[in-house]
């Protein structure tokens, strides 16, 4: 399978050497920034560096591609589905951008191939094990999804690092959020809905942000009195962001926080990926929750360490585009994460990702 990948940043570099590794794939990887390809030359794959904001360079691009992952940044996702579609390429991305989404589903209506956007983390693997979850049950009441990518050793007020895209970050602190509540589909503010739970241990809060409950408001619609997404931090994390965006105003001016938060925020490697979702409903009679909770850890290898959120978001697409590859998944029109088996997820060899992280809880 011929495969164009877009972006060859953090995650853009594990997808490249997952795929390129495996044998199954040939791939050819762009990005702007010909330093970033150089790091990726070793590997058995196609690089080229062109300009992936102008149209006319993006175009050229897909002569000859069976599929295109795109690793861009989020405001990209549609100008490059569009050009998908023109050149009759199977689209997969990573967006949590709910506009974005929503464009690339109309594209996909009457299209030849697959669009399946939202293929990370969350959204991504946190809406497969939600409607897996949600499947063994007769009457559901209640669904909760929760993900967290945390540094393992926060040390400044924010209790935060950068541990992924600063502009994917604030997208989902400022943008309103889908909910189900009474069963009613709505939107609600992000940063609201503020709750601690403890797991493993360790005190967490979460709260609403936007887009990683991906598709999963519309699935379940009809079937669910409440579902929702909330961003994990350690304590104190959403009254300092309130603060910056609400207090501060600046949310109106999210270019001059997003410097601030890369001059002043210090990325690391050294993150945690926390999982964990929870379904309460009627089975056989009976009124019962089930959990599923995980943590993954970075993994520090001396020759090739990789952060967690690398690993979670890298596996997610792999796997679903090797699922596609031998097909599992429809070859045509809008693919939805919960679309995808959680079992045949877990069983593939790059979600074994997942598999292999430390189960806080299980499920058969």
């Amino acid at each position: 399978m011929r495969i164009l990948l877009l972006g060859a940043g953090h995650i853009g570099q594990t997808i490249a050497s997952l795929l390129a590794g495996s044998g199954d794939f040939a791939l050819t990887v762009v990005d702007r920034r010909d330093a970033a390809l150089a790091r990726l030359r070793p590997l058995p794959l196609a690089t080229r560096c062109a300009d992936t904001d102008d149209d006319h360079a993006l175009r050229g691009l897909f002569d000859g591609q069976d599929a295109v992952i795109n690793a861009l940044p989020y405001h990209l996702a549609t100008r490059v589905a569009t050009q998908a579609k023109a050149a009759g390429c199977h689209y997969f991305d990573l967006t949590e951008d709910v506009a974005a989404t929503r464009a690339i589903e109309k594209l996909a209506l009457d299209a030849d191939t697959a669009f399946m956007p939202q293929c990370g983390l969350a959204p991504g693997f946190i809406g497969i094990v939600a409607h897996h979850l949600a499947q063994r049950f007769e009457r559901l009441h209640e669904v909760k999804m929760r993900v967290g990518a945390l540094p393992a050793f926060p040390t400044n007020a924010l209790k935060y690092n950068l541990t992924w895209s600063v502009d994917g970050l604030i997208n989902e602190y400022v943008h309103p959020c889908d909910a189900i509540r009474e069963g009613e589909r709505l939107e609600v503010l992000p940063l609201e809905g503020l709750e601690h739970f403890s797991l493993d241990g360790v005190e967490y809060e979460a709260f609403n942000t936007s887009g990683g409950l991906g598709t999963l408001a519309e699935t379940l619609a009809g079937r669910v009195l409440t579902l929702d997404y909330k961003s994990v931090r350690y304590p104190g994390h959403r009254d300092l962001m309130r603060v910056l965006l609400e207090e501060l105003r600046m949310k109106d001016d999210v270019e001059t926080l997003k410097a601030i938060l890369r001059r002043s925020v210090p990325a690391t490697m050294q993150d945690v990926v926390l999982v964990f979702v929870t379904v309460s409903g009627w089975r056989d009679g009976q009124f019962i929750q089930e959990v599923f909770a995980r943590k993954v850890f970075a993994e520090r290898a001396e020759a090739e360490p990789q952060s967690a959120i690398q690993i979670t978001t890298a596996a997610g697409v792999c796997a679903v585009v090797d699922l596609f590859r031998e097909g599992r998944l429809p070859r045509s029109g809008f693919v939805r994460q919960e679309q995808v088996a959680l079992p045949d997820f877990l069983a593939n060899r790059f979600g074994r990702a997942y598999q292999q992280s430390r189960q806080v809880e299980s499920i058969s």
